[in-house]
């Protein structure tokens, strides 16, 4: 993945005296990673500076991933937000284009394997047994396009909505890589003769999954509370060039 060097789509999307969530652009890491020494700027800090408070990051975002990511402004609120996440009653959508056209709807149900990393995971055991996944998704658009890829003069694709009902490392990606839809983009599990395609076709290197939306229930006032995320223009050049922009929620649109 290339790395972006002008965060312009990093934005406040929401924030009271508990939480703060914003848009994280493609390329932009959570937080400092030994994976990533050289990069010098992180969500975690540029959303400190931003709005001049500490910030405690309850989930992540991979880095090739855009979109919206919720920070607590408190301990308390950290740890009830946490829990939440961890017991999987957080509901969180993402966006995605893949390789091929999904069924309308589906059910991925497929343990995977245990990835450690690095940070959250450095004070935990190895895990040698598979972990129950699973993965709702609901097909949104689908188009051909004239292009040759192999032995074939068209290729399909696919935008679907995804609902995680488990938190496993990559799942989303690992998960349409399994039922042989992979997101474009993805250097780890895609299809690198699509992802080189989408690269010369718009000029733009990146993986096309986004974080949209998080439904939860706010610590504070037992509200039940639903924030969501606009798509980073890239995102956007990529579903008008496919035509499939109308097959977006109205609320994912952000001007460049």
């Amino acid at each position: 993945m290339h790395t972006i060097t002008q965060f312009d789509q990093f934005k406040i999307l929401f924030q009271d005296a508990h939480l703060v969530a914003i848009h994280k652009p493609a390329g932009l890491l959570v937080h400092r990673s030994p994976i990533d020494k050289h990069e010098t700027r992180f969500a975690v800090q540029m959303t400190r500076d931003m709005i001049g408070h500490k910030v405690f990051p309850i989930h992540r975002l991979d880095k090739a991933t855009s979109g919206l990511l919720l920070f607590a402004l408190n301990s308390e609120t950290a740890k009830q937000l946490g829990e939440q996440f961890s017991t999987h009653t957080i509901e969180k959508t993402y966006l995605a284009l893949c390789r091929g056209w999904t069924e309308p709807t589906g059910l991925i149900d497929h343990p995977l394997k245990y990835q450690r990393d690095r940070i959250a995971d450095k004070h935990k055991q190895e895990q040698s047994e598979p972990q129950t996944a699973t993965t709702r998704y609901h097909t949104l658009g689908t188009v051909t396009v004239d292009q040759t890829i192999h032995r074939y003069a068209q290729q399909r694709y696919s935008l679907v909505q995804l609902t995680p009902q488990t938190g496993r490392k990559h799942q989303l990606r690992r998960h349409l890589n399994h039922i042989s839809h992979p997101i474009i983009g993805d250097v780890r599990y895609g299809d690198r003769h699509h992802n080189h395609f989408f690269n010369g076709w718009l000029g733009q290197h990146r993986l096309y999954l986004a974080a949209t939306s998080l439904r939860f229930t706010h610590p504070a006032n037992g509200e039940t509370m639903t924030i969501n995320a606009p798509l980073e223009s890239t995102f956007q050049k990529a579903l008008l060039a496919l035509n499939l922009a109308d097959a977006t929620p109205n609320q994912l649109t952000l001007n460049p």
